[in-house]
């Protein structure tokens, strides 16, 4: 799936929870929603069936937290010319920063924790998967 990145760019293979990837490469200018509008316009046809309504409530989480929208890969302090994982979900709204150690709720009712834990749930499955196919 690898391919040559040039060496003033970003190679981003985003993962989906059902486990499907795709690589895009990105300038380190790019931001978390410009990635976000490039994948809604150049949508892979093997993710169809998670296809979303808007580019809007894509999110993509890096290192288990989620990116804002205004945050580019250069401020992550990411490689250029090389490869870095993250993964994409649908999410109508992003929890907020908490320092408190609060539970914070964020519409649909549910709490930062629990969204957490839907995450972690979704990567365990990922993980499950690919050891799964490598067997």
């Amino acid at each position: 799936m690898s391919q040559h990145i040039p060496a003033d760019k970003i190679n981003v293979r985003l993962i989906l929870v059902s486990g499907k990837t795709k690589e895009f490469v990105f300038a380190p200018s790019d931001s978390a929603s410009d990635i976000a509008k490039h994948v809604y316009e150049n949508w892979p046809m093997d993710w169809e069936e998670e296809h979303v309504s808007s580019p809007n409530i894509l999110r993509l989480i890096y290192q288990g937290r989620f990116l804002h929208g205004n945050v580019t890969l250069a401020a992550l302090k990411l490689p250029l010319a090389k490869t870095t994982v993250m993964h994409l979900v649908a999410r109508e709204t992003l929890p907020e920063p908490n320092s408190q150690g609060e539970l914070k709720t964020i519409p649909g009712n549910i709490t930062t924790n629990e969204l957490q834990l839907e995450t972690v749930r979704g990567l365990a499955t990922i993980l499950k998967r690919a050891l799964d196919t490598k067997r």
